[in-house]
């Protein structure tokens, strides 16, 4: 789990470092801003939980999960460029919230699940070995993703209404 989650963290970290303009930034943050209209926990949830699934592919899920950690570091630089509220916040900050652990820790599981699963495949080892696990695991991904949401919802309603404004 670890190297999954460590996988993700240096994606995001890489993707935060990004350079671009500031016409290049506006319309990333204005690409992400039409992806969230509307959104609430259950937008959150569906969002992260169709990533997350994603990573426990075999193989391929480590991929998914590296580009998902790469763009949300890019929306991180983007809305850095654009608001003078995160423009001197550290990146990795983002990823220290409570909702922030969680989604790390359910990431890390995923792809890490997808690297064994490879592994488990290449040995032909019998399905029903592995099969019970993975689904367990994709059973804590969801719990966790969906505690996740609720706790994230809640501090972007407590934001918007200290600021009586949204927050993209």
């Amino acid at each position: 789990m670890a190297f999954g989650a460590v996988a993700f963290l240096v994606a995001y970290s890489a993707g935060t470092t990004i350079n671009m303009s500031k016409k290049e930034a506006e319309d990333l943050k204005g690409q992400f801003a039409k992806q969230i209209v509307g959104i609430d926990q259950n937008g959150i949830f569906i969002n992260n939980i169709k990533v997350a699934l994603g990573m426990f592919i075999p193989g391929i899920g480590t991929g998914i999960g590296i580009f998902s950690g790469f763009s949300t570091g890019m929306v991180f630089s983007a809305m850095a460029e654009t608001s003078p509220f995160l423009s001197n916040v550290q990146p990795l900050i983002i990823l220290l919230t409570p909702f922030g652990i969680m989604e790390v820790f359910a990431y890390g599981l995923a792809m890490s699940r997808s690297g064994m699963l490879i592994y488990q495949l290449v040995k032909k080892k019998p399905w029903r070995e592995y099969a019970i696990h993975t689904l367990i695991e994709i059973g804590i991904v969801v719990v966790v993703l969906f505690a996740g949401a609720v706790i994230e919802w809640q501090l972007i309603q407590q934001f918007s209404r200290l600021n009586n404004r949204p927050i993209v």
